[in-house]
């Protein structure tokens, strides 16, 4: 319990704090008046909201929907609840596991290769040349993000097409002798991943770009003088100083990775054996040839989504020892 006094021209009033509650108790008046315990609702309440209404709200209603059969034909009024009926569908569809192993491929490739991988390798990279060149570098890779999917998934096509149209196959395989293809066709896989990491790559390189730059230069240059060499420095100084980033790098981009499907929509649209488990919901939920809609379907579709973007979560904390990377340091519990 600690004594305040506060001066002005004509009064001094003395107030102590209570320590399990924060509440200052005026020792002039005899009364309580609210401290600092609930003045984080002034600097959380409005970002509450907003999760509240576009995140959990949302997720409520998803799951509502599907346990019921709501679709174009049903509508919004005849629609009726039909338990797990959606859910045991899921389970039991022959395509369902098509689905999760191209999911599965597609978010494991292009996560580790591009979204960290290609990320953390630009960073690098861009940290240990002169900055006016390393910043050029970023911001050319940046283009991907910033053009517009259409126009970007059109580069692509042309660059993956048949000869004598395909720049690839024009360039680089009809020239060694290979045989030329639609590539999109024959290697589908390849393509997918290719159109979404480039665009990927750039939003970690910007995050272990400026994670990197905030490390000590005396930590750095500590270790020139121990002659570490860049490798060791990449292992026992950079990656262990960019924990924080890393994580939350991994984990936006694996749950990005997961609901994502606009690229791969516009580049194949799902054929080819290419359509993950978020663009069969879309299908399902609100696009198909036939027009009818099975809103319910692809609700559920859209849960299962849900619970293993949360447990993806749970695993990276875990992973990441999330608990550790908060505590305060060992000087400040002295």
């Amino acid at each position: 319990m600690g004594l305040r006094s506060r001066h002005s021209s004509s009064v001094t009033t003395t107030s102590v704090q209570e320590p399990n509650n924060g509440n200052i108790f005026n020792i002039d008046t005899g009364k309580k008046t609210l401290g600092n315990k609930y003045d984080w609702l002034i600097f959380m309440g409005p970002a509450m909201i907003l999760v509240a209404v576009f995140f959990i709200a949302p997720v409520i209603i998803v799951f509502i929907i599907s346990f019921t059969n709501m679709s174009s034909l049903t509508g919004f009024s005849n629609w009726s609840w039909i338990a797990f009926e959606n859910w045991i569908k899921i389970f039991t569809h022959p395509q369902s596991g098509q689905h999760v192993k191209v999911t599965i491929i597609y978010v494991f490739f292009t996560l580790i290769f591009f979204n960290v991988g290609l990320a953390l390798l630009l960073a690098i990279l861009t940290t240990h040349i002169p900055k006016a060149a390393g910043f050029a570098f970023r911001a050319l890779w940046l283009v991907p993000r910033i053009t517009p999917v259409v126009v970007y998934i059109m580069m692509w096509k042309y660059l993956m097409a048949d000869s004598p149209y395909g720049i690839f196959n024009e360039i680089f395989f009809k020239p060694l002798g290979f045989e030329t293809s639609e590539i999109i066709a024959a290697h589908p896989y390849i393509a997918i991943i290719l159109v979404n990491g480039f665009i990927g790559a750039s939003f970690g390189m910007i995050i272990f770009t400026s994670a990197i730059e905030s490390i000590s230069k005396d930590i750095m240059n500590s270790s020139l003088v121990d002659g570490a060499n860049i490798f060791q420095r990449i292992k026992y100084i950079i990656i262990p100083q960019i924990k924080w980033p890393l994580m939350f790098v991994t984990t936006f981009q694996t749950l990005s990775l997961i609901t994502s499907f606009e690229q791969i929509m516009i580049l194949t649209d799902g054929s080819y054996g290419t359509e993950v488990w978020s663009l069969w919901a879309y299908h399902k939920g609100l696009n198909n040839y036939f027009g009818q809609f099975q809103w319910g379907f692809g609700m559920a579709l859209a849960g299962i989504l849900v619970i293993i973007s949360i447990g993806f979560c749970i695993a990276y904390l875990k992973f990441f020892k999330f608990s550790d990377m908060i505590q305060e340091p060992k000087i400040e519990t002295l």
